[in-house]
């Protein structure tokens, strides 16, 4: 190549690199206008999930009818004809006697906040929005746990935070940091509000100022980089927020978690979150690509966003489940992918849940996993029903013909069949391909295809199960989820002995009236997720969030007991805490420790997630 070519090839080199950096410069700073506001108790329940104007609501007059207000789901304004004869036959439940919780409170009826006239000028000085309010500081000292809901309504917590900080950006939260390094304050990190782990709670003894540090504000779209398909965004950006701003510029992260609605991208990564649709896109852990995190030492980072680096261990790993232990995740940047040309739902009915475990076995086998794909037990199947809304008389001899076809001409008991749930995602062909060999596979363990509409509202009734507990609580049910990860080879005893063992305990302790299911979530190649869904009525137990935490902790027993984990993705938090030294070893509880010594000296992040600090 002669000079002049060289000089040439250089000058098209820049050319193309000015246009890259002009078509960036395009997308830089995006401002996201949140779905979740600042103050949430305007738009959000402050003691329950999700929005003021979604629940499921009672009728009494003329007769009793169950329905979900709003218009936000697709379930919204229509009743649910099922719902009031499966409650009473499953937990001896009348709709005419509701369990009144307490109203919103009055400022001297939250704890006093531990700060002093100083401190409180320190903060004031950063010019950085705060708030003392009890409302405030109470919304921000707890997750979604069961015993969180419960002390909402009928109690309150022994401690919440002192002082509410809504920092702007990154240097905010550094100045913070600095401040509370200084002062010996207490952070806690307040992202979506999601966490079922007790991660945010704050500890009882702590007697120091507890500042809750709410990334709400921090939710802008930093850039996003259509040549290397990788997005900056602040911590503090909701899911759903995130999904609709990338839409419109032809992208996704394809990180669908249950909670996206609420969650926050810093919660994505300090619980290692996993999506509904992770087969296609991967874990939080698959999508990082750079993450900068603020500790009292300084700020933790990478020089670089290469997509890989070999460069000794990978301290992305110390940020990602660090559950608010070390630090505050303040930018992250993601991969991206072009939208699906192509998504198509679909659903499958077996004969039993071995079946239909099987069935997921051999997919994941030949890895030909579509982006969700989710099996149902059949206490999960028909508890589904009593939200299916009437439809009038032609559906309804419709789901006759069907429950016919499925019970006499296929021979299925209506007792055992279970329900799988598909998404399809991708180009057309590959979608088609996709299906083709899933339904071929379900053949051969008796599945046959159920419909894409079955498929689609099982998907999308994900968003409004959440919903359920506050309308359980109201009628003496406490109720919870959990999860576990299992190899393959475990799935069906541990399931079933898991199910055994709350069946035991609930007989030991005379309660008559619940209900255990569970449904496989996610697969692997080397094994899969379970949920488990529990709840029972609590008439005659005096303390039910003791008696249901003992339980659930007998189940986690059965569980680790058969080769399932303490957790896929929800995280450790305070709840899980008694199993983590036997998951990772005390040399692993040494090094977690050995870090958080390096990283949080005086334990500013003074959480006790994963485990007590003894610093």
């Amino acid at each position: 190549m002669t000079s002049a070519e060289s000089g040439g090839a250089l000058q098209s080199s820049i050319d193309r690199s000015r246009t890259h950096n002009q078509e960036k410069q395009k997308f830089e700073g995006i401002i996201v206008k949140s779905a979740v506001p600042k103050y949430r108790q305007d738009l959000l329940k402050w003691n329950g999930w999700g929005y003021k104007d979604s629940s499921f609501e009672v009728q009494e007059e003329p007769e009793i009818k169950v329905w979900f207000s709003g218009d936000r789901y697709p379930i919204a304004g229509k009743v649910l004809p099922h719902f009031k004869k499966w409650v009473k036959e499953t937990f001896d439940v009348v709709l005419e006697n509701p369990h009144t919780a307490q109203d919103v409170l009055t400022e001297d009826q939250y704890p006093k906040p531990i700060i002093t006239e100083e401190h409180l000028q320190d903060i004031a000085n950063l010019n950085i929005s705060y708030s003392l309010e009890g409302i405030d500081r109470l919304i921000r000292a707890h997750g979604q746990t069961l015993n969180d809901i419960y002390t909402l309504r009928y109690g309150m917590f022994k401690r919440i935070p002192d002082i509410v900080l809504w920092p702007r950006c990154h240097e905010d939260v550094v100045r913070i940091v600095q401040l509370a390094s200084r002062l010996d304050l207490v952070v806690l990190v307040f992202g979506g509000g999601t966490a079922v782990s007790g991660a945010v709670e704050c500890p009882a003894d702590e007697r120091r100022t507890i500042i809750s540090l709410d990334t709400s504000q921090m939710n802008r779209i930093m850039w996003v980089d259509k040549d290397n398909l990788v997005a900056c965004f602040e911590s503090g950006i909701v899911g759903q927020d995130l999904e609709r701003e990338l839409r419109v510029l032809g992208y996704t992260t394809g990180h669908e978690p249950d909670s996206y609605e609420f969650s926050s991208l810093g919660g994505w990564v300090a619980t290692r979150a996993s999506g509904m649709k992770k087969n296609v896109y991967g874990n939080i852990e698959d999508l990082l690509v750079h993450a900068r995190m603020v500790t009292p030492k300084g700020v933790l980072e990478k020089n670089g966003q290469v997509p890989r680096m070999s460069c000794g261990p990978d301290f992305h790993h110390v940020v990602l489940g660090s559950e608010g232990t070390l630090g505050v995740i303040t930018e992250v940047i993601l991969k991206i992918r072009p939208l699906p040309k192509c998504k198509k739902y679909g659903s499958v009915v077996f004969p039993n849940f071995e079946m239909g475990v099987r069935t997921m076995r051999e997919v994941a086998k030949r890895r030909c996993q579509p982006a969700s794909i989710r099996l149902m037990d059949n206490e999960q199947f028909q508890f589904g029903l009593i939200l299916k809304p009437d439809a009038g008389r032609f559906h309804a001899f419709l789901d006759i013909f069907k429950k016919f076809y499925i019970t006499k001409i296929k021979g299925y008991g209506f007792n055992t069949l279970c329900v799988m749930t598909l998404l399809f995602e991708g180009e057309e062909d590959e979608v088609k391909d996709q299906e083709k060999k899933v339904y071929g596979i379900a053949s051969q363990f008796g599945g046959f295809p159920a419909g894409e509409s079955n498929g689609e509202r099982g998907y999308t009734l994900t968003f409004v199960i959440a919903y359920l507990r506050d309308i359980a609580l109201k009628y003496r049910i406490v109720a919870e989820s959990f999860e576990t990860s299992v190899p393959w080879d475990r799935v069906l005893c541990l399931c079933s002995n898991v199910k055994r063992k709350i069946s035991d305990e609930c007989q030991k302790r005379s309660i008559r009236y619940f209900l255990v299911s569970c449904r496989v979530t996610q697969t692997y190649d080397a094994g899969c997720v379970v949920y488990f869904y529990f709840g029972f009525n609590h008439r005659d137990i005096s303390d039910p969030i003791h008696t249901f935490h003992e339980i659930e902790c007998a189940a986690r027993d059965e569980i680790i007991a058969n080769g399932g984990s303490i957790s896929h993705h929800h995280g450790v938090g305070k709840l899980r805490q008694k199993w983590y030294p036997d998951t990772v070893s005390q040399v692993g509880v040494g090094l977690f420790n050995a870090t958080k010594k390096e990283l949080d000296p005086q334990n500013i992040f003074a959480t006790n997630n994963l485990i007590k600090s003894k610093l």
